[in-house]
């Protein structure tokens, strides 16, 4: 079977090729499974169609059964790598829920500010990426979906550990506690201040060159019944007006924890940025 595709070349002109479309289900499933190239690809089904030369009625057909069986998930946003698929990778499938909850928030955030929106657990003394979303900005930043950064020195890390209990921060972060850049904080003295300073500010915290030295970041933590589930971030360079964009930030973390938690009571004070 032979589909026709109509292109347009950078002139406008139209440019019609004959594409050969892959006999089996199998090879179809596969080309739109490879167009997810990244965790934290997602993808419309116009980008799916046009990535992988399918009719539109085609692609769309197929995407409902992955959606089924779980290859895929589908939100307002689009369409990103399922359950089944991030297990495979191994890079947090079980977070499927929190990823798919963030989905729109991560995208919202990262259109308004034109900075790179993250995603992140605690995992022992580390946070690990579940989502990443940004512009051009993006491979600047040295982090990708399944990685790991310490916990003391991230905002997003600090965001989390501000509302766990002082000794269970201790378990986590003091076997591993080291330094990343002459900014970072390396004692538990100091750590355990700029905790309680994070608490002052209702969850608000604040990295500038403490993970990278030419890196600044703002975030703050989705709170469940138990405690910190996740933590939202924004992440610019070193010069990067931080404050401007911290009450965007608190606003998600927020609609995030209301959306998967309802029952947790947050205060509504604003944040004050000292």
């Amino acid at each position: 079977m032979t589909v026709v595709a109509i292109e347009t070349d950078s002139l406008g002109t139209d440019v019609t090729r004959n594409r050969a479309l892959p006999p089996s289900m199998v090879e179809r499933m596969t080309l739109i499974l490879d167009a997810f190239d990244a965790p934290s690809t997602r993808l419309t089904l116009e980008q799916v169609a046009r990535t992988t030369h399918l009719p539109r009625s085609t692609a769309h057909r197929i995407l409902d059964q992955l959606v089924r069986l779980q290859w895929l998930s589908h939100s307002s946003f689009g369409y990103a790598l399922g359950a089944r698929a991030l297990n495979l990778g191994g890079t947090g499938g079980n977070h499927l829920e929190l990823r798919e909850a963030t989905a729109a928030v991560l995208h919202e955030l990262q259109l308004r500010t034109g900075m790179v929106a993250h995603l992140a657990i605690l995992d022992g003394a580390d946070v690990r990426y579940l989502d990443k979303v940004g512009g051009r900005f993006a491979a600047v930043v040295p982090s990708r979906v399944g990685g790991r950064a310490p916990a003391q020195c991230t905002a997003l890390g600090k965001a989390m550990l501000a509302w766990l209990p002082a000794e269970q921060v201790e378990d986590r972060v003091m076997p591993t506690l080291g330094r990343q850049t002459s900014r970072t904080i390396c004692d538990m003295v100091t750590l355990h201040r700029e905790l309680g300073r994070i608490r002052d500010r209702n969850g608000l915290a604040f990295e500038r060159g403490e993970c990278f030295s030419d890196i600044s970041c703002v975030a703050a933590a989705i709170r469940g019944p138990e405690g910190p589930e996740a933590a939202i971030s924004l992440v610019g360079d070193a010069h990067t007006a931080l404050e401007r964009v911290a009450p965007l930030v608190v606003v998600a973390a927020r609609q995030v924890t209301q959306e998967l938690y309802p029952m947790v009571r947050l205060r509504t004070a604003e944040p004050a940025w000292n």
